[in-house]
């Protein structure tokens, strides 16, 4: 189970911005408030209809030719509107992208480089 410690845990990047989400077979518009390297929370109308632990693609488009597509868990649903999303899987070049923005808003790049070290450690304890 996820807690609210854990959700902290990495590196957020306030970066507002629409994002297309994919839930099964539908598709709709949400608005992205902040993103990690380990997932993000957005905002999504009243009719999306996702529930905690469904799969759920992310879609941010930062330039025509620079895209960050996320492979994503709901995590948590709050205040009805506001979801969590848990990365599970990014491609090389969204995971290129998503690093160099989060560590363009960083304060402190030396916890984006924690944030990767955590990343390698549980993927080889995954392994």
């Amino acid at each position: 189970m996820t807690t609210s410690n854990d959700r902290r845990h990495f590196l957020r990047s306030v970066f507002n911005a629409p994002v297309r989400l994919r839930l099964g077979e539908r598709s709709s518009q949400a608005f992205l408030h902040d993103v990690s390297l380990k997932g993000a929370l957005v905002e999504v109308s009243a009719s999306w209809g996702g529930s905690v632990g469904d799969a759920c693609l992310l879609r941010l488009v930062l330039a025509p030719d620079v895209v960050i597509t996320m492979e994503t868990t709901v995590a948590h649903i709050d205040e009805g509107n506001l979801v969590g999303l848990r990365c599970e899987r990014l491609d090389l070049d969204s995971m290129t992208h998503l690093r160099q923005l989060v560590e363009h808003n960083a304060e402190d790049p030396d916890l984006l480089e924690r944030d990767l070290a955590t990343l390698v450690a549980q993927g080889r304890a995954a392994a």
